[in-house]
């Protein structure tokens, strides 16, 4: 199998980024799209030229690491899965596909592919967990939960952070990350304490990194590998109107 890649090269953060032709050749349409990626960067290293640089990790679809924009779509064009999950029998002989970073404000290019994605950290930091000593962990029957609330608080906590919504989105909003973290944790019991203080704080982080505001459009949920629900954005605007003025904060 041929494709024709055409890859965004970046030398670093403050140079001149530009699209650049390759070729995958004899390339199998079982490999995964990063398996295809090593390929060619093992005829740029025999070649004496500079690898094209990308991130992966656990290529299982679970970490989220691999954050690519394939022909203009965040993850690539099968729904509910990462780059990594994307196989090349996806493709026809003779295609051409276009690779991109991640393009955000608050993402900046770190070389070629990669960027830097600390701002979600950042919001994490801000607010993103639960901080009550609780001490040991209790029996996991001693805190009785619904189904319901059980269930929904676990397909928020199904985010992996990888950025697609941010990606997707023409404002660049984090809001369906940072409503699926806010979600998970004010919907458990064990949430409730730091309930109203995360979410501003974990909001006005978002706004300090210069992540944009949600126009309501849903491009983040079509390309979210885990499918997380924008109805969570829905829950994330009551929780902080709730905090600014029901609680004041």
């Amino acid at each position: 199998m041929r494709l024709n890649l055409k890859i965004w090269r970046q030398a670093g953060p403050g140079a001149a980024g530009r699209l650049e032709d390759y070729t995958a050749s004899d390339v199998s349409s079982d490999m995964s799209f990063l398996e295809m990626l090593d390929v060619v960067n093992d005829s740029l290293v025999r070649q004496g030229k500079d690898a094209i640089a990308f991130d992966s990790d656990c290529r299982e679809g679970i970490c989220g690491m691999c954050s690519l924009v394939i022909n203009g779509v965040p993850h690539g064009p099968d729904r509910g899965t990462t780059v990594c999950q994307l196989h090349l029998r996806r493709f026809k002989e003779g295609d051409t596909i276009t690779v991109e970073p991640w393009r955000a404000r608050a993402f900046p290019v770190i070389k070629d592919l990669v960027v830097d994605r600390s701002a979600f950290d950042r919001i994490i930091i801000a607010g993103g967990y639960v901080s009550v000593n609780c001490g040991g962990a209790p029996d996991g029957n001693a805190i009785l939960i619904p189904k319901e609330i059980s269930e929904t608080a676990m397909d928020s906590a199904a985010c992996i952070g990888c950025g697609a919504c941010v990606a997707a989105c023409k404002n660049a909003s984090a809001h369906l990350f940072m409503s699926a973290k806010i979600s998970h944790l004010s919907l458990l019991p064990q949430g409730q304490v730091e309930r109203y203080r995360r979410v501003v704080a974990m909001i006005e982080q978002a706004d300090a990194d210069g992540f944009g505001s949600c126009s309501n459009e849903g491009e983040c949920e079509a390309v979210c590998p885990k499918e997380i629900s924008i109805s969570n954005i829905a829950r994330m605007t009551r929780e902080y109107v709730r905090a600014m003025l029901v609680a004041g904060k």
